[in-house]
């Protein structure tokens, strides 16, 4: 049995070894090679569309794909045969790095660094900012301190970036498809955001993208946000009306917005966001660090051979 790993990811093929399967690299540019076609497993990571367009026309004999991306877009994109191949996902992968890159952009968006930065590359000093400072005034976002941050999609990656939040004294609420109580977070269901909006300083958007969170911000809920209230998108980009926030932005509707995905990726250059002044752009650079894909890939790789389910079975 032939397992194809990518040379977008450093992995040493030595920790797959004792498995009864030969382990080949491919280039994640290219199409398959013609002597790898056979394959019955392939792990990806950053391949880029042509080459696993290729693989799904080509490679019949694949019976499971290993994606490390938490949300495998772009290997559901692909035209593989749901029917015929298993795909599990990076789920969990990227838990410490996208909850690290949210603290910055909330900590960004509430000390204001973005400003002080653009200040800075003007040559210019930012006396406004500095100095005395009210604390916590009333209809602004400051501080993390007793901030009310709601988390739109409460999963693993809103579990490990919880205990974050909380230690800088924010009050944390989940919203999710079902209500509940998860790792002592009040969770609620997405038929209870427009009173939840209302009441948040900070939304924090770490949705997955499908047809039914396709613009799930929208104009409407933009405007049910208070008028100081960042959003922060660590999700994936189709889950915001692009157009709808640039307005909200333009309006003064919202406080601010930091992204690190979009509709579009790379972002266009003549997208108004680059401009706007309370905005925040990353290169959907949150993740981009697997840890722990090794042993997610052994893990599932022993299951495969043994018969047995596999782990984030998509």
């Amino acid at each position: 049995m032939k397992l194809l790993y990518p040379t977008s990811l450093s992995l040493d093929p030595k920790l797959l070894e004792g498995f009864n399967a030969s382990i080949h690299s491919y280039d994640v540019t290219k199409p398959i090679p013609e002597d790898l076609i056979d394959a019955e497993c392939l792990i990806t990571w950053c391949n880029s569309p042509s080459n696993l367009k290729d693989a799904a026309s080509r490679c019949k004999q694949l019976k499971w794909i290993q994606s490390l991306a938490a949300g495998p877009n772009d290997v559901l994109n692909a035209g593989f045969d749901p029917k015929t191949v298993t795909i599990t996902t990076g789920s969990g992968l990227h838990d410490q790095t996208v909850a690290e890159h949210t603290l910055g952009m909330l900590l960004t968006a509430a000390r204001k660094f973005h400003l002080m930065r653009d200040s800075q590359t003007q040559g210019k000093w930012p006396g406004n900012l500095g100095g005395p400072q009210p604390d916590k005034a009333p209809g602004t976002f400051t501080t993390l301190h007793e901030a009310r941050i709601l988390v739109w999609g409460f999963g693993n990656i809103a579990k490990t970036l919880t205990p974050y939040l909380r230690a800088l004294g924010a009050e944390v609420k989940g919203v999710a498809r079902h209500a509940g109580v998860r790792d002592g977070v009040q969770v609620y269901s997405e038929d209870q955001l427009p009173e939840l909006l209302k009441e948040t300083d900070a939304l924090v958007m770490i949705l997955p993208g499908s047809d039914s969170t396709k613009h799930a911000l929208n104009a409407e809920r933009l405007k049910t946000l208070p008028k100081h209230a960042w959003v922060v998108n660590v999700g994936r980009g189709t889950c915001i009306d692009e157009a709808a926030l640039n307005s909200a932005l333009d309006e003064g509707a919202i406080g601010g917005a930091a992204l690190d995905v979009f509709e579009k990726e790379p972002l266009d250059e003549s997208s108004p966001l680059y401009k706007q002044k309370n905005v925040i752009l990353s290169p959907h650079a949150a993740g981009g660090r697997p840890r722990g894909a090794e042993g997610l890939i052994a893990e599932n790789l022993r299951r495969f051979l043994a018969g047995q389910e596999l782990k984030n079975v998509l």
